[in-house]
């Protein structure tokens, strides 16, 4: 498995946590922040990830996130706009 291919997550939609958490799925590996907002329905696409990125609108494990680049694993937790998603392995 290539490192491109481990860290693609599932494509699956994001599941229904406990309270407002919802999980996404990912292989081992990491996944870039702006492929995980669109992945997991946050933002329909890298515009708008890129602009809720600049207004200092995602945060990345309870802190301000500036960088769409920023590489994302198992246990990272992402909120927008009050809609939270953590990262899980695949199962």
């Amino acid at each position: 498995m290539t490192r491109r291919e481990s860290s693609r997550a599932t494509g699956q939609p994001p599941s229904q946590g406990s309270g407002a958490e919802e999980t996404v799925e990912i292989r081992e590996g990491t996944i870039r922040l702006g492929q995980l907002l669109k992945l997991a329905s946050l933002v329909e696409d890298g515009v708008e990830a890129a602009e809720l990125i600049r207004h200092g609108l995602v945060k990345v494990n309870g802190e301000i996130e500036e960088r769409r680049g920023r590489q994302l694993g198992v246990g990272d937790s992402v909120e927008v706009n009050g809609q939270r998603v953590r990262l899980v392995p695949q199962s």
